[in-house]
């Protein structure tokens, strides 16, 4: 049996080293999705061309095109994160992204109620209220790790994901207190500015 677990984190350099402890596993990359904010152009603003493929086109481009990271046999070869590509997923904005996860967000699921990413992972078993908490915090600027992995295994494999992770629970209450309730795939994706503030609100640094 497969289970699905999941970490967010606030930088995506966090989220980075996540990914690269589960590969170190032994977990397959085609097992492996991260979703990060792109709303302050992080990721797009990164001096010279991104070509790991070495097919004279920037990786950036090809991943906004095909919608869901850059081709999966690159993927395998080099690791998720050589994957990455630019896409949009609706309620989130511009977010950068690799693996199973975005593929299915942008897919069959993007025009459900219950938003892409929503639908995407509840479609994975993750619960409906976890899964919108995981979706507000990648729209308020984090990057969510998620990985498919053999039932026996969730324990030691959910430990390499808890380091610098965000206490989901604690972090849906503050925003409840202040007046959130639940992820809304329609409103409009938090601007740059707006998400400043909400990482000086939780003394988060930029992302990298």
């Amino acid at each position: 049996m497969t289970v699905t677990i999941s970490r967010l984190y606030d930088n995506y350099s966090d989220a980075e080293r996540a990914v690269t402890r589960l590969e170190g596993a032994g977990v397959p990359h085609s097992d492996i999705s991260i979703v990060a904010n792109n709303s302050d152009n992080w990721y797009g603003s990164r001096s010279g061309k991104v070509d790991r493929d070495r097919d004279g086109v920037d990786d950036r481009a090809e991943g906004a095109g095909t919608g869901a990271g850059i081709g999966a046999g690159l993927g395998g070869a080099a690791g998720l994160l050589a994957g990455l590509g630019l896409l949009a997923i609706p309620g989130l904005g511009p977010v950068v992204a690799a693996g199973w996860l975005a593929s299915t967000a942008v897919g069959a699921a993007a025009g459900a109620a219950t938003g892409g990413i929503v639908g995407a992972l509840t479609q994975a078993g993750v619960s409906r209220e976890d899964a919108s908490r995981y979706a507000e915090g990648i729209r308020r600027g984090g990057t969510l790790v998620s990985a498919r992995v053999p039932d026996q295994d969730r324990s030691r494999l959910d430990a390499l994901l808890h380091d610098k992770s965000v206490n989901l629970q604690d972090r849906s209450a503050a925003w409840q207190k202040a007046g959130w309730t639940d992820f809304d795939a329609a409103s409009p994706p938090l601007s740059p500015e707006d998400i400043g503030r909400e990482r000086e609100l939780y003394g988060v640094g930029t992302r990298r």
